[in-house]
């Protein structure tokens, strides 16, 4: 197995699936297929690591879309992303804690509602 490490949300590309201030779960160095959401490094800022989803494998790398097309910079701007650019893929969405929120009830549906897998899924475009 991996590494594995953190990282927060910050833009709305991936909504709906991943809101700004969401936390993932990274594994370093696990196998990427079509459907994962990956961190990656922006093909022209290499210190700007961007989610997005892989959506297949074309001549020099992978094609990646964010779930939000209206909020979105993706392969359809920047092209393929090379398998080097590709930091880790995602494995769980952390829902921030609400702030301020201290009631037995509201922290328990928070609970049990704040870690969850991520959809492997591939909506047509």
């Amino acid at each position: 197995m991996g590494r594995i490490g953190l990282a927060e949300v910050s833009n709305p590309s991936m909504v709906p699936t991943l809101w700004p201030g969401d936390r993932l779960l990274l594994r370093y160095g696990a196998p990427v297929r079509p459907g994962h959401v990956v961190v990656l490094r922006h093909p022209f800022q290499h210190d700007l690591l961007i989610v997005k989803r892989v959506v297949g494998r074309r001549d020099g790398g992978w094609w990646v879309r964010g779930d939000n097309r209206h909020a979105s910079n993706d392969s359809r701007e920047f092209g393929a992303v090379p398998d080097a650019l590709v930091v880790a893929r995602a494995a769980l969405r952390l829902r921030p804690r609400p702030a301020g929120q201290r009631s037995p009830r509201p922290l328990a549906r928070w609970a049990l509602s704040a870690v969850r897998p991520l959809p492997r899924r591939l909506r047509a475009r």
